[in-house]
């Protein structure tokens, strides 16, 4: 039988997003099913009035070869995305007020917030489309309502992306390898600025809760790192950079830090209103440990953000040769009657693999086996037999 799926992309972009959709369309066209494209991620199926032609026009777009047959040749969304999550929204859209929804009353900063689950009229939506599959692409937060739907009862696949590479169940997600590429560019080109003005350089990178941007692109650079799971020392970390830049001949020293890195005595500063997942912005920690360096060690510093840098532009060979594989995963489990399920990398081979419980959190650097902790680099040796992406022993 004729299937209808829908395919949606939620929280940050990241180049490979367009050749899962153009993917799962073309592969699902040879199989006589529709696909509808649903448009800024989970808002698509909270704020669409489908009694309203504009509204529907908004938020739900057919695809077909024609309008997919192209958008893979760039990076982003085709589909637009958001940061909703229909169980904790903060404002039930306007066409729905008057509607009874389950609600929670709590305190943030001192603030009284009260959060609506709109789940029931997500599950109608899904239904008045006559969607029998839903193919969600996003990160931990975004199949973290994926999986709530499963357990709802709508069929539902998920692909994995975000460059921080943070999601339970894989090695690896849609947009790691383009961040990593990314980072190595932006890196190799201000070596010769940093090197000029004989400084040390400080590279702020995403991960908020894991290391493993700031982790790998330390380990292709060859320069030293920070992570958020391990707290490093500050005199120590200082010490090391000044005495690098003291033996280079060029007379200046790198350091790449994740967002969420610390170090013994350091409160993480944020700033901002939480997103719908209840995370703050934070505040550039490559300032805050810049600060520190002057005051500590008299040396100059040389700070340079690379996060929003690190998503853009279209994938490179290893994204788009993951995404399409992944999209072609997802519409092969739709064919065969299974959901629940995630496109995945285990062991360095394909598979699909339960969606990841949101309860667990992201995945983090297991220290012990990558991380050395003496020298705050990537540990290099004994990687014989294992996978390029090991994340643990």
């Amino acid at each position: 039988m004729s299937k209808r799926i829908g395919i949606l992309t939620g929280g940050g972009d990241v180049p490979g997003l367009n050749s899962v959709i153009k993917e799962v369309t073309y592969r699902a066209t040879e199989h006589d099913h529709e696909v509808v494209g649903i448009r800024r991620g989970w808002e698509g199926l909270t704020h669409v009035n489908l009694d309203e032609p504009e509204s529907k026009v908004r938020y739900i777009h057919p695809l077909n070869r024609d309008n997919t047959r192209t958008i893979d040749r760039t990076g982003g969304t085709f589909l637009h995305s958001s940061r909703t999550n229909p169980s904790k929204m903060k404002a039930v859209p306007a066409f729905l007020q008057g509607n009874e929804f389950p609600k929670t009353e709590s305190v943030k900063n001192g603030v009284p917030v009260t959060t609506y689950d709109i789940s029931k009229q997500v599950l109608q939506n899904i239904e008045r489309l006559g969607v029998s599959y839903l193919i969600a692409i996003g990160g931990d937060d975004t199949l973290s309502y994926a999986a709530r739907l499963d357990k709802l009862g709508v069929p539902v696949v998920a692909v994995p992306k975000t460059m921080d590479n943070d999601v339970r169940n894989t090695e690896y997600c849609i947009g790691f390898s383009t961040a990593i590429t990314r980072a190595t560019d932006a890196i190799t080109r201000q070596r010769t600025t940093v090197g000029s003005h004989e400084r040390i350089g400080l590279f702020r990178v995403f991960g908020r809760d894991a290391g493993f941007t700031a982790l790998y692109t330390a380990y292709v650079t060859n320069i030293r790192c920070c992570i958020p799971e391990y707290k490093v020392d500050l005199d120590k970390l200082i010490g090391i950079l000044v005495t690098d830049k003291r033996k280079n001949p060029s007379n200046y020293s790198l350091l790449v830090l994740s967002e969420g890195a610390q170090w013994e005595g350091y409160t993480p500063r944020e700033y901002g209103e939480p997103d719908a997942y209840g995370h703050r912005k934070k505040f550039n920690i490559a300032e805050a440990l810049s600060e520190e360096i002057q005051a500590r060690a008299k040396e100059e510093t040389v700070v340079s953000d690379l996060t929003y840098d690190l998503r853009s532009g279209a994938p490179d060979f290893v994204d788009k040769l993951v995404a399409s594989t992944f999209g072609t995963m997802a519409l092969d489990c739709v064919l065969e009657g299974k959901s629940g399920l995630m496109a995945a990398i285990v062991s360095g081979r394909y598979e699909m693999v339960p969606i990841p419980d949101p309860g667990l959190g992201p995945r983090k650097v297991d220290v012990a086996t990558m991380y050395n902790t003496v020298r705050y680099r990537p540990n290099y040796a004994n990687k014989t037999g294992l996978p390029i992406f090991l994340t643990q022993a």
